[in-house]
């Protein structure tokens, strides 16, 4: 079920939280609500849930205008941070109360219930109380409860927060499967990248109220479309350049920096560049692939890989994934390059620049 959201605005006393807000989300999909705390993401999140009335605009369901109905008659399911499961109730009782108070029959319960437990595999886990699962169990029990009602919408807030790091990677890939096997239209509220990026269709991030991009995961990371969106998505996080362009060149004279660009920008206006980890190349002072110079001023050891924070004469630091390597240590003198095709170019406010200079990327 498709679900249009129409110049929305919500406010809280003098404060708007949501300013004339579009989105568009297709049936069957699951996008990502992404942005740092406060943005509006659950806002609008409890909007579409009937849970927050709005002040204007409208919430469309498939063609049909809900924006005044209450929530218990929109047929939307809700995960939340806390699990809320009723600490009394076992396990089956949980999932089964949505179904009984609809009074459904008995058998009709019993049979639901023992189908959405094994679709999300805690059909061995019916008879026991909240209390003696773990919390990825819980968060199951969770996510079976608000789909057991066969919803038309299922809404997660922040649904993975209370998980280690283990358990986070299991559930983000349990959700997507069973959203994918159920084929129901999902919302994802989150602050965190790699969910978004890893169990959603698209991603709209979020800021300051507004939609600021709404793009799939890879299109959105590989062209953002302002410095906003470039600095919150990527782990480890990009890193930033001001100086200008000089004769198809980004030229940095404090760092002396210089790094060839794609042709087509305007000639001696002041940008910042960014520049992703995975792109950055280093080689040692003997076998010199640029005149770029850096410092290794920090060594992080990930496993198959390092990150190597460097120095440059000014100051300022830019980040190079490597695989491990015996060469280098903190200290080291080394010289570092970038190819043109993945320099992300902004100009001062922020927007990200074009290859034809007086044209700017629009937000989506």
């Amino acid at each position: 079920m498709g679900i249009q959201i129409n110049n929305f605005t919500k406010t809280f006393g003098d404060t708007t939280v949501i300013d004339d807000l579009n989105l568009e989300i297709g049936s069957g999909e699951m996008i990502a609500l992404l942005g740092p705390s406060g943005c509006g993401k659950s806002t609008t999140l409890f909007a579409i849930s009937g849970i927050h009335k709005i002040d204007s605009g409208s919430i469309i369901f498939a063609g049909k205008d809900v924006t005044k109905l209450p929530p218990q008659e929109r047929n939307v399911g809700v995960i939340f941070q806390s699990y809320a499961l009723y600490p009394h109730m076992t396990v089956e009782e949980n999932i089964g109360f949505p179904l009984m108070i609809r009074k459904e029959s008995k058998a009709e319960i019993k049979r639901k219930v023992t189908d959405i437990a094994k679709l999300v595999r805690i059909d061995n886990l019916l008879h026991r109380k909240p209390a003696e699962l773990s919390g990825g169990q819980q968060q199951r029990v969770s996510l079976a409860r608000a789909i057991v009602r066969e919803p038309d919408v299922l809404l997660l807030d922040e649904p993975l927060a209370n998980l280690d790091a283990k358990l986070r990677l299991e559930m983000r890939s349990e959700i997507r499967r069973i959203q994918q096997k159920t084929g129901i239209t999902a919302v994802l509220v989150t602050h965190d990248q790699v969910e978004a990026m890893s169990m959603c269709d698209r991603i709209a991030i979020m800021n300051g109220g507004k939609i600021v991009q709404v793009d799939t995961p890879s299109e959105m990371y590989t062209n953002p479309v302002n410095e906003f969106v470039a600095g919150f998505l990527g782990n480890p996080p990009i890193s930033f350049i001001s100086g200008e362009i000089i004769h198809d060149c980004f030229i940095n004279n404090e760092d002396g920096i210089s790094l060839p660009l794609v042709k087509g920008y305007r000639d001696n206006q002041a940008v910042k560049v960014g520049l992703r980890p995975e792109h950055v190349t280093l080689c040692t002072k003997e076998n010199s692939c640029n005149e770029n110079k850096a410092i290794v001023c920090f060594i992080e050891n990930q496993g198959r890989e390092n990150l190597y924070d460097l120095k440059l004469p000014d100051g300022n630091i830019i980040r190079t994934i490597q695989p491990v390597r015996d060469d280098l240590s903190l200290g080291d003198t080394v010289h570092w390059a970038i190819q043109a095709k993945h320099i992300l170019i902004f100009d001062q406010q922020g927007g990200r620049l074009n290859e034809t200079p007086t044209t700017l990327r629009k937000a989506g």
